[in-house]
């Protein structure tokens, strides 16, 4: 699992004064980024970049200005280019949002599918 420290900004706060929905989608993003960074090694992360295909979100509590919210990112397999991720937002030991998403492996020169060597397989799903 890897953990993505998140900050919240005035502007993510929407008319009822908490977290705007479509920001949850940012912050899973800005987390399965970090984590292909940290445990992909560089030339892979150099050769290949990540479209989202889907994401399935739960909410569950709403999230405010100054929480102290994290990402736990999990990811669970690949099928050819596809990796599919699950994605925990906490606020402590609350629950503010399941995710789960599929997202697609592209050759960053050419931008077709590419399917990742399986060395860097093993290191992407151990992350």
């Amino acid at each position: 699992m890897f953990s993505h420290a998140i900050g919240i900004d005035p502007a993510d706060i929407d008319h009822m004064g908490h977290v705007n929905n479509s920001v949850y989608l940012r912050w899973v993003q800005e987390a399965v980024t970090r984590y292909w960074e940290k445990v992909a090694p560089a030339e892979a992360v150099a050769a290949h970049l990540w479209v989202a295909l889907n994401h399935d979100i739960s909410y569950r509590k709403p999230a405010f200005l100054n929480d102290r919210v994290v990402a736990d990112v999990i990811a669970e397999q690949m099928q050819g280019a596809r990796a599919f991720f699950s994605t925990v937002i906490r606020r402590g030991e609350d629950i503010v949002a399941e995710v789960r998403s599929i997202w697609c492996c592209l050759d960053s020169a050419s931008k077709r599918p590419a399917r990742l060597a399986r060395d860097v397989v093993e290191k992407f799903l151990a992350g």
